[in-house]
């Protein structure tokens, strides 16, 4: 199987439009019942620059990173995805982000750590990162972030762990594929942003991918679990389109997961 037939996930899952449009749908259903949301909350002068805030209770802080291969999709087709965690006293915050082509993937990265910090300012919480797809690979980007480098102010574990969902890190095969044809894919990039060769940051990693997804994207998962040396899970049953859907359920494993990554290291 060569990398296209890896990589491009519309191939792969021929009826993903019922996805999005189901998501489409469930998101601002969630919206409509969230009257204590802050929504649209600017992290940056950029008109996609902002994020929801969807309050749980206040006993930790999620920050959640959608997908669309850093070229589509916004932070109002997820909103859903908040459900689980806030059910479970978690503030879930979602951010929108620029799109390949128009920036670069370092620009990008970027976004989510602004994103990141406002939110760590809004919660007073430490974060867990949680991202699906291209989420994934930015939640890993900030898991490997130097917050004090930033600002020496920040804690040193802003983002105390990560539950990247089908995420890519190594972004090498995905230059050539046409997922990869809007991404400015230069050595520095592939050197600078793909967490899979970037050092451990000493935190806690659970790659989840779904069992029904391509071999190039569970290898993506195992072989970053094992880098970092986190640990990676297989979901039963689950492609790609469908992997993230246990996050609005409350009492699922996958919000499980998630909780007791919410309070790592505390």
């Amino acid at each position: 199987m060569d990398a296209e037939a890896h990589y491009n996930n519309r191939l792969l899952v021929p009826d993903y439009p019922r996805y999005l449009a189901a998501w489409r749908l469930a998101a601002p259903a969630f919206r409509q019942a969230m009257p204590g949301a802050k929504l649209g909350v600017p992290y940056g002068a950029g008109r996609r620059e902002r994020l929801d805030l969807f309050p749980g209770g206040g006993s930790a802080a999620a920050l959640f990173l959608h997908g669309g291969y850093w070229q589509a999709l916004g932070r109002e087709d997820f909103s859903h995805l908040a459900a689980g965690l806030v059910a479970r006293g978690v503030d879930v915050a979602i951010p929108s982000y620029d799109h390949c082509p128009a920036v670069t993937l370092s620009h990008i990265v970027a976004q989510a750590r602004a994103a990141a910090i406002l939110t760590h300012r809004m919660t007073g919480r430490r974060l867990l990162a949680i991202g699906h797809s291209a989420g994934g690979h930015l939640s890993a980007m900030l898991l490997a972030t130097d917050w004090r480098r930033i600002n020496p102010a920040l804690p040193e574990d802003l983002v105390l762990a990560a539950l990247p969902i089908s995420g890519v890190f190594d972004l090498a095969p995905l230059v050539g594929t046409t997922p990869g044809k809007a991404l400015p894919l230069p050595p520095a990039t592939l050197a600078t942003c793909s967490p899979r060769f970037l050092p451990a940051p000493g935190r806690p990693l659970h790659c989840l991918v779904g069992a029904l997804e391509s071999a190039g994207f569970r290898d993506q998962s195992r072989d970053m679990a094992m880098a970092w040396g986190g640990t990676v899970e297989e979901a039963p049953g689950a492609h790609h389109f469908t992997v993230i859907d246990p996050l609005a359920e409350p009492d699922s494993p996958l919000v499980a997961t998630a909780l007791r990554l919410c309070h790592a290291g505390r």
